[in-house]
This record gives structure tokens, C-alpha cells and sequence, in this order.
């Protein structure tokens, strides 16, 4: 089962790989990006996906990062607080609960 699994993400991993591969193929002709000023850059469209994917991955996870440290720094609060402090003993086993 690990093997037929491992077999499909790596089909998938394949599948993705050619697809974007023949999206970089297919877009080949020259885009111009006009900036501020006068100021423009030519490339291949997939270069220009390319960037402005990237550009939205790095704005996704610097705009992530805050909650990302407020999330740490209670988890690390909450296993702090959890901790058993050496003076408690072992707490006894709770009653085993009843279904319908």
C-alpha cells in the first residue's frame, strides 16, 4: 500500500512537472511590463508568471509570520503551564466513560 501510494505523489509530482513545463513552452512570446516613470521590462511571459507567483508566495507568508509567532509563543505558554511540577504526584486514572 506505502508503494502504491509513493507511486501515485510521484505520477502527480510528474503530471504537475510536465504541465508547467509545457505552460513555459506555450508562452515563449515577449511581454512588456510597464513600470512607474517610463521605465518597462520585456521577457517571456512565463517569466513574468513566474515573478508575480513568487511575489504573491512572499507577501502570503511575510503577511503569515505575526500570527505564525503568536501561535508559538502561546503553544509554548500552554506547554509551560501543563508541565507537572515536581511536588504533584501521578493524578489517578479517570473513570472509563459509558456510551449509549
Amino acid at each position: 500500500m506505502k508503494k502504491l501510494l509513493w507511486l501515485l505523489k510521484w505520477m502527480l509530482k510528474a503530471a504537475i512537472f510536465f504541465t508547467l513545463f509545457a505552460f513555459a513552452l506555450n508562452n515563449q512570446q515577449d511581454a512588456t511590463v510597464h513600470f512607474f516613470f517610463g521605465t518597462q521590462w520585456r521577457t517571456p511571459l512565463v517569466l513574468v508568471v513566474l515573478t508575480a507567483f513568487t511575489a504573491g508566495v512572499a507577501i502570503g507568508v511575510l503577511g503569515m509570520v505575526p500570527r505564525w509567532w503568536q501561535h508559538r509563543k502561546a503553544a509554548r505558554r500552554v506547554q509551560r503551564d501543563a508541565a507537572p511540577t515536581p511536588a504533584s504526584g501521578p493524578t489517578p486514572p479517570s473513570p472509563p466513560a459509558h456510551g449509549l
